[in-house]
């Protein structure tokens, strides 16, 4: 929102939220009921073809919104080292209104106008009419009308909105209030009305058109450099012609240089541009792909989980991963995605953060929680792990975390497969149990004297009961081979382990496998704290369920702007704080197969370095 919102500001459908695509059905449904209807010479396919159109302006939009940010992930070619925030992808949520908008005026024109419906395919000459007239007046008037909006009057009510991202993406290039909107949708008219009112109008040339700015509107803003400058050397006059991601990013930060719409021409002109654009490009062509400190390697969980990666949906990745509705009518994408994953078997990069001087990236292996489950899959998702660690390695990364199921005991032994099998391994690999078991022991209710240990037992749950047993805490088991499994794990043969049928108690430390059955058991109010890395299924409404272990970040941990699978936002998991204060602390070893840290030294590394326990929200029961 501008600091100052004049009139027009927000768009007419707002207040139907999800449902403002409402607004195109009557348009979209008779256009095609005339196509399906009418004689062949009779139907429009121009005004048929502008939903596919809006389709793919929405796509070629999210191609380069994925595109930016997993090129300024990598750091190549990156322009601003600045990080994104939540709030300014709130603030880009409703990128596709401009679309919106669009496509009910062309349906407009094509209902109303004389000549803007019952378009030939192909016209060249409109085509080249087209590029003219925008080269000519459009960006002439576009430039003139880009300074009015930088006059502290408009500015404070509308474009202070736009610039609002220091740091853009693509999309950003159209997060304007509505009344800006009007103005340049009445800027871009121009090419294509003189087309209709010449009759040289084609449906090839408007989609061109239109996607020609798109194209040029997203490069502009994708914070990473595409134009190499080889191109300018070689053709010189380009570079009055096509501006480049650099030089408008400098308007960015800058603010009151480099005006042009997509030709610097006016700007060099009327003396605006900025003296580094030349420079900028330069260093952020030479800008090489960044090596982090730290990896946190974790993998997709399941198929819709692509759309809310941080390579995926913006604003989907922005909030703690649950299943939608309407993501299942994607299927086409989502199993064109799932095939991929069988064929591209190389991990890439997610996500990229800074924790001070520290560099942080997470990588994602391309299977599935369920591959995860097959033996089949075992050789597989192990080299795949093994390559990624040994990447770690050759690009002098100094810690790898493991994260989800990337260490479980039956895949790699928690990790420790790799070790044993390179031994003089220089990146250090953290499974984060000691963590893990420090951060439980600090959730559990102060007070408590009981727990019920319930799920598939782990290096975790060993050490969570072995330590709670040594704190005077009765840890109770609900099966008997449980029990002789814990108990033959401790030392000492005096223990505070008990076997019970029976379970009373009101604090449950549960992991996988625990079943509906179970935790019908239960008493009500009980409260669930998960061991494991995956929530467990809530099936009862009278009890508290904790979240999977994990921690608040600290301010200072920058471009965290995606939720990490299921948790809230700012949230990590523990397992990968694990590795981030592994590097802090420059600890020299492994934390893998079934070695583990200090847990007291750990915990207070954790705390000093300003990772904070979430606290347990427990309402009242209805």
């Amino acid at each position: 929102m501008a600091s100052r919102p004049g009139i027009l500001t927000d768009w007419p459908w707002k207040p139907l939220g999800s449902f403002k695509y409402v607004v195109l059905a009557p348009w979209v449904i008779h256009s095609t009921y005339s196509m399906l209807v009418k004689d062949k010479n009779e139907r429009d396919v121009g005004t048929f073809l502008i939903l596919p159109l809006l389709l793919w302006r929405m796509v070629h939009n999210q191609i380069w919104i994925t595109l930016s940010r997993y090129r300024t992930a990598k750091g190549n070619g990156r322009i601003v080292d600045k990080g994104l925030e939540f709030d300014q992808v709130d603030r880009e949520r409703e990128w596709d209104d401009q679309i919106l908008f669009n496509g009910l005026l062309y349906y407009l024109a094509c209902y109303t106008l004389p000549g803007a419906s019952h378009l030939p395919l192909w016209r060249t000459e409109g085509l080249v009419m087209a590029m003219l007239i925008h080269a000519g007046p459009v960006e002439f008037l576009y430039y003139w009308l880009h300074r009015a909006l930088h006059h502290h009057f408009l500015y404070s009510r509308y474009h202070s909105h736009h610039h609002s991202s220091i740091v853009t993406e693509p999309i950003t290039s159209v997060i304007h209030p509505f009344a800006e909107h009007i103005s340049y949708f009445l800027l871009f008219s121009i090419p294509m009305l003189t087309l209709v009112f010449t009759n040289t109008a084609s449906v090839g040339t408007m989609v061109v058109y239109v996607t020609y700015i798109d194209f040029m509107n997203n490069m502009g803003h994708s914070n990473f450099e595409v134009v190499p400058k080889w191109l300018f050397a070689i053709f010189p006059p380009l570079k009055y012609l096509i501006y480049t991601s650099s030089f408008h990013s400098l308007h960015h930060t800058q603010f009151r240089t480099n005006y042009s719409l997509f030709m610097p021409f006016y700007d060099y002109i009327y003396g605006t541009t900025d003296k580094a654009s030349d420079t900028l490009q330069e260093s952020a062509l030479k800008r090489e792909e960044e090596i982090p400190d730290v990896v946190h390697l974790t993998h997709l969980t399941t198929p819709q989980s692509i759309y809310h990666l941080r390579l995926g949906f913006a604003y989907l990745a922005s909030k703690p991963y649950t299943s939608k509705w309407y993501l299942s009518l994607m299927w086409p994408f989502t199993a064109w995605s799932m095939i991929l994953t069988w064929i591209y078997g190389t991990t890439f990069i997610v996500e990229a953060n800074r924790f001070d001087k520290l560099k942080l990236q997470t990588w994602a292996i391309p299977k599935y929680s369920l591959q995860y489950l097959l033996k089949s899959q075992k050789v597989g998702i192990n080299t795949m792990i093994e390559k990624a660690i040994l990447d770690a390695e050759r690009k002098g990364i100094k810690v790898l975390s493991l994260g989800l199921r990337n260490q479980g005991e039956e895949l790699n032994i928690y990790g420790g497969l790799y070790v044993s099998r390179h031994p003089k391994l220089k990146v250090k690999i953290v499974d984060g149990s000691s963590l893990v078991i420090a951060l439980l022991l600090n959730t559990i209710p102060k007070g408590t004297t009981q727990v019920l240990l319930r799920g598939k037992l782990t290096k975790v749950a060993y050490g969570l009961a072995f330590t709670l047993s040594q704190q005077n805490v009765q840890v109770a088991t609900l099966y008997e081979d449980d029990y002789v499994r814990l108990k033959k794990s401790f030392k000492s043969s005096e223990t505070n382990l008990t076997f019970s049928k029976t379970s009373t108690q009101t604090v449950w430390l549960v992991g996988d496998e625990v079943s509906e059955e179970e935790q019908l058991k239960a008493p009500k109010g009980t409260l669930f704290i998960p061991y494991t890395q995956f929530p467990p299924k809530k099936y009862r409404k009278d009890c508290f369920y904790h979240c999977t272990p994990a921690m608040l970040a600290p301010p200072s941990l920058e471009n965290i702007h995606s939720c990490e699978d299921w948790l809230p936002r700012r949230v990590m998991s523990a397992w990968r704080i694990a590795g981030i204060v592994h590097s802090l602390e420059g600890w020299n070893e492994h934390e893998c197969g079934h070695t583990m840290n200090n847990i007291d030294k750990v915990w207070d590394s954790t705390l000093q370095h300003g990772f904070k326990p979430i606290p347990i929200q427990v309402k009242e029961l209805a």
